[in-house]
């Protein structure tokens, strides 16, 4: 008997933009994600987005402070967020180049980007509520969470 050499299974590899995607329509509760087209050069973009202590709270409204705690010789990490109304967790962050995806034991959030084209960057953000019940409570917070992805874009339009 002659043994046929398995074929290699197929490797689908998505980009950033594109992951955090899949992570939204696969996560528990309700997650909501956005993207948009912005008109800066992914360095300039990326650079605003992953200042996660600084640029995170002029765009995401409820956010008020981050403070990122020292890494982990894994090199993970773990912020401390307070917000306007009565957010306080701690997150785990997977934070590499345009991929960043925050998570407490209530919340998820994300954000993701990749060059569109030369001088253009897609920027996608995910919200989300990782609790029973989440998807009934989400609509209604929709009014207090505004658009992150045109207060972001703003930002970036600033500098």
């Amino acid at each position: 008997m002659t043994e046929h050499p398995t074929p290699p299974w197929p490797v689908a590899e998505f980009d950033p933009v594109r992951r955090l995607h899949v992570i939204a329509a696969t996560a528990p509760g309700a997650a909501r994600i956005g993207e948009a087209v912005i008109d800066a050069p992914f360095e300039r973009v990326w650079a605003l987005a992953r200042d996660l202590e600084r640029t995170m709270p002029l765009w995401i409204p409820d956010v008020r402070t981050v403070h990122l705690g020292a890494p982990a010789p894994d090199g993970s990490l773990r912020a401390r967020i307070h917000g306007h109304t009565r957010l306080r967790a701690t997150f785990d962050i997977d934070l590499a180049p345009g991929w960043c995806l925050m998570q407490s034991r209530l919340v998820l959030g994300g954000m993701a980007a990749r060059p569109e084209s030369e001088g253009t960057t897609r920027f996608a953000f995910l919200g989300g509520l990782r609790f029973r019940g989440a998807r009934l409570l989400a609509p209604a917070l929709r009014p207090f969470t505004g658009d992150p992805l045109v207060r972001f874009a703003a930002l970036v339009g600033e500098g």
